[in-house]
């Protein structure tokens, strides 16, 4: 008999969000320093009358943290989201660390989709007009916005960098953008264009000479072909536009020194800066030797399509996915490296082992540059071995660049599927939610001197065991409405006395109360229906006067 009360002393009932749990407290002493080897009857989520603790929590996750108590190992439930289960073990007081290496890598991929939306918050994707709160806390006057003192400036910087910088906030903004882009196409079409053989015009000049009979001749020598004026003023146009746009942008801008450190904007205010040295080289170094080589560098004027990504999230998407693939291509790059120098060393010897009149791989470096073509699967034809040892290493080499190729592809396809999938959620995800604050309804503190009513294990008093009925309860209570109607503050000896009748009805309407076995007594003689009517005005008032 005394192994079985020291057994039922030493099980703990733990309900957590509904669902009961029993276990022994040695089971919760294993792990010490956390939130369940430190229960007492103390603690405001005891309740007396059950006999139990009460935790608002996720139950499906504190079914592995006890198994966690048990069993010393942590398992991740795959039907919760891992933030919350996150914050459950934070709140049970465990280490997430200590979760098992089979269920790491499902556990840690919400880390992963937290950087992604983390670079996509930086990736300024939203294509909604923001509030004026924002746009006033990204300027950095809110002060003045919530003081009502704005000055014409202040309300008017915000509206031109909206217009210029994010062409989804308003028709206006979008009309702006259309026009951009239209200026970026035709200033690439023409660059593009102006190399033409037949938008070009030649330049012509008249040579004088000396003939054989001492007369003198001339005649017209083509020395070279200049692009056609019309290209000239188009792109006078153009970059009068780019100007334009680059100074009203830096001018509006929040934050100057982010708009100079952005690579989109370096590379427009470069590119129109190399219009102008253009003109200034054609103006006065035209007459140099090998001055057309200095238009080469106008090259730099084909990279303003990367200004498309303001007005393209798929651009930066793809931008993106190759920074956060930077690994995998480094890896690809490394790999092909290795394969290039070693198949080409191979074939410029196995080509000189047979006799081979027409070998084209006279050096290895020559082999490089057939090695590259072969490994990813180009095959210009310029060079192809032709002994039989020199086609194996050839059939080799078209091997592993296609396998070499094909491995890091996937990852770079799937950081790119990942980034997308995000977008298009992030994009019909509602901006403005109801955030719902996590507090735990806290437990009234027991004063002392109050005296109660029936006690949750049949002793009436107050007391560690005082149960919550009668005027001596405390705490939350955990019953159906039924048994709230029977037992509350403002029953008083009526309700105990009720319950003191009819002690099934409450096992009945709440099994849980069987597993504590309470027993029920009455205080002074039966109560007839002459008395309820009699004491109903009296018990009413007195309920109300404990209750206040």
């Amino acid at each position: 008999m005394n192994l079985i009360n020291m057994d039922s002393e030493n099980r703990v009932v733990l309900n957590v969000g509904g669902i009961r749990h029993e276990t022994y407290k040695a089971t919760l002493k294993k792990i010490p320093a956390t939130r369940l080897s430190k229960l007492t009857e103390a603690l405001a989520n005891y309740d007396p009358l059950l006999n139990e603790y009460f935790f608002d929590r996720h139950p499906g996750v504190f079914a592995q943290v006890l198994n966690y108590y048990r069993t010393g190992k942590l398992h991740y439930p795959t039907d919760v989201c891992g933030p919350l289960f996150e914050e459950e073990l934070e709140f049970w007081g465990l280490d997430s660390n200590q979760v098992e290496p089979c269920c790491w890598m499902t556990y840690t991929q919400h880390r992963d989709t937290q950087e992604t939306l983390a670079v996509l918050d930086r990736l300024d994707l939203d294509t909604e007009k923001p509030s004026e709160e924002e746009l006033a806390r990204k300027f950095g006057f809110e002060d003045d916005y919530y003081k009502g003192t704005l000055s014409w400036w202040q309300e008017t910087k915000p509206r031109i960098w909206s217009l210029f910088d994010e062409p989804y906030s308003s028709n206006a903004a979008k009309i702006i953008g259309v026009v951009s882009v239209f200026f970026i196409c035709i200033s690439i079409l023409s660059f593009c264009l102006k190399t033409h053989p037949d938008m070009r015009v030649p330049y012509v000049r008249n040579n004088s000479v000396q003939t054989a009979n001492g007369s003198s001749g001339w005649f017209l020598e083509k020395t070279q072909t200049n692009a056609h004026i019309a290209f000239f003023y188009i792109e006078c146009v153009c970059n009068a536009w780019f100007t334009f746009e680059i100074l009203v942008r830096f001018i509006s801008s929040p934050n100057k020194c982010d708009f100079i450190k952005s690579s989109v904007n370096i590379i427009d205010y470069i590119a129109t800066l190399s219009f102008y040295i253009d003109l200034v080289l054609q103006r006065f170094a035209s007459h140099l030797e090998n001055a057309d080589i200095l238009e080469f560098f106008s090259i730099i004027r084909i990279m303003r399509l990367f200004k498309l990504t303001r007005h393209s999230s798929g651009l930066k998407i793809l931008i993106q996915t190759f920074r956060a693939s930077a690994k995998e291509l480094t890896l690809l790059v490394f790999f092909l490296v290795l394969g290039i120098v070693i198949f080409a060393s191979l074939v410029y010897y196995a080509e000189r082992i047979q006799t081979n009149p027409h070998n084209d791989f006279n050096s290895i470096p020559l082999g490089l540059w057939w090695a590259l073509v072969t490994m990813t699967t180009v095959g210009y034809g310029d060079m192809v071995p032709k002994t039989y040892i020199g086609m194996f290493v050839g059939a080799l080499c078209a091997l592993a660049g296609v396998l070499t190729i094909a491995l890091p592809v996937p990852v770079i396809v799937s950081n790119f599927a990942m980034y997308y999938s995000h977008t298009q959620a992030r994009a019909k995800l509602p901006k403005k939610r109801r955030r719902v604050l996590p507090v735990e309804q806290p437990r009234p503190p027991r004063l002392p001197g109050q005296s109660g009513g029936v006690s949750g294990c049949g002793t009436p008093g107050s007391g560690p065991n005082s149960g919550p009925m009668g005027s001596g309860g405390t705490g939350p209570r955990r019953m159906n409405n039924k048994t709230k109607d029977l037992v509350s503050p403002k029953s008083g000896p009526i309700g105990a006395s009720i319950v003191a009748m009819s002690p099934r009805t409450m096992l009945d309407l709440n099994p849980a109360l069987a597993m504590v076995k309470p027993t029920f007594e009455s205080r002074g003689p039966p109560i007839t229906s002459k008395d309820f009517k009699d004491t109903d005005k009296n018990t009413t008032d007195a309920s109300k006067k404990n209750f206040l």
